[in-house]
Formats: structure tokens, sequence, C-alpha cells
């Protein structure tokens, strides 16, 4: 899942940036409103986390500007502006939640897979296809009730490909979701992730429509 750090602070924003990749999350980070507006224009993110103190553009005028433009992306307010008018007037925004700093970073993880949870329409903690259940939290997969050990970026190309059975991705789609701008991607990246996920879920589970992308069915 791709994600898009807004923050100007170099400690904090390279803080956050590495623990939401340790939990498997690409993680794009800009440092100023307007490389964020750039971003958000010419990239799919599955959730902003976005300070309000930026330099050549205020977060909430950028907040303001994304949904006057028409985006829907889930929007994670992370700043030390703790009033409550600030707040008010950052939910007003268009916000979808609002964390004050300092903050725990297993809060944060915790905000983020509401957030995602809310975005994919369902309020369960677990994804649950048959006998797959995956639990984001915890990074844990099973299947038929058996663990199955994979690694953070298959578990990343897994929950891609969960969010909507049935529906191809390409595997340009799938580098923009499990890669940020600054990790090298091999030409062959995908497809190895891809044998490891059927070699350990079996070949049923992710299957591929020729010239078009790879699925997870909905009746495996």
């Amino acid at each position: 899942m791709r994600l898009l750090l807004i923050e100007d602070d170099p400690m904090i924003g390279a803080g956050v940036q590495q623990a939401l990749r340790g939990e498997g999350y690409s993680v794009d980070w800009v440092r100023d409103g307007v490389a964020a507006e750039l971003a958000v224009a010419d990239n799919p993110y599955e959730l902003l986390l976005l300070d309000l103190g930026l330099p050549r553009r205020d977060g909430i005028e950028l907040l303001q500007r994304l949904r006057g433009a028409g985006h829907a992306v889930p929007v994670l307010v992370m700043t030390a502006r703790d009033a409550v008018a600030d707040r008010v007037r950052g939910l007003d925004a268009g916000a979808d939640d609002y964390l004050v700093k300092p903050f725990d970073l297993d809060e944060l993880g915790a905000r983020i897979r509401a957030l995602l949870r809310r975005r994919r329409g369902t309020a369960a903690p677990l994804i649950t296809l048959g006998a797959l259940q995956v639990d984001p939290a915890a990074h844990r997969v099973t299947l038929e009730g058996a663990p199955v050990r994979l690694s953070a970026r298959e578990f990343s190309l897994l929950c891609a490909l969960l969010e909507q059975p049935g529906k191809p991705l390409s595997r340009a789609q799938l580098e923009e979701r499990i890669y940020g701008w600054d990790e090298e991607v091999e030409s062959n990246t995908v497809e190895v992730h891809i044998h490891a996920l059927r070699r350990k879920l079996g070949s049923g589970w992710v299957r591929n429509l020729r010239g078009v992308g790879y699925y997870v069915p909905v009746q495996p």
C-alpha cells in the first residue's frame, strides 16, 4: 500500500517513513505543500499523512485545494496544533482523522489501518476471502487456519490484490502500490513476488489475465 508523507521536519519525517516501511507500506516523502499537490496529481496513493505547518503552502490550504479538486484520498493530519479550534478547522477542511504530535508510532499505525479499512468499505479488522484470512495489524496470513509466512513485499502485494478481488492489476500498477520513488525496482520484481505467493498459497489464489495483469479470484 502506497502512502504519501507530507512533513517538513527531517527527524520526524525520516522516523515515520522508516517505521511505516518496516510495516510493509511504500512511503513517499515530500517536505512542502506544493510538492505534495504535484505528487498527488501524478501518483495513486491510498492515504496521505499531512503536517499542517508546511512551507510554500500551508497544510490546511493544501487540504482544501485537494478536496476542491475532487481528490477523495483519506487524509490523516499529524500536527503539533492541539487546540480544539485547530482540530475543528482541520476536520472541516476535509481531514479524515487528526493526530497531535508527539504521537506513538503504534497509534499512528492503528489509525492508518482504520482509515484504510474505511476506504475499503469495511469495519472488520481482518480481510477474509474464502479460506484465506489476512490480519493487517499483525501482518499475519492464514490459509485454512494454517499460518503462511510472507515477506513484507509479498504481504503488501497480496493486500493490494485483495482490495478488489476479481479486478486485475497490471505490473505497473502493482509496482506503484508496493514501491516508493527512491526504491529501486528490477524489471521482474513483481513476477518474482507473484511466483512466491503462488508457491506459498497455491497457484489458484493469484491468477494472470494475459496482457492485462494479475488478480485474486472472487471464488478461488
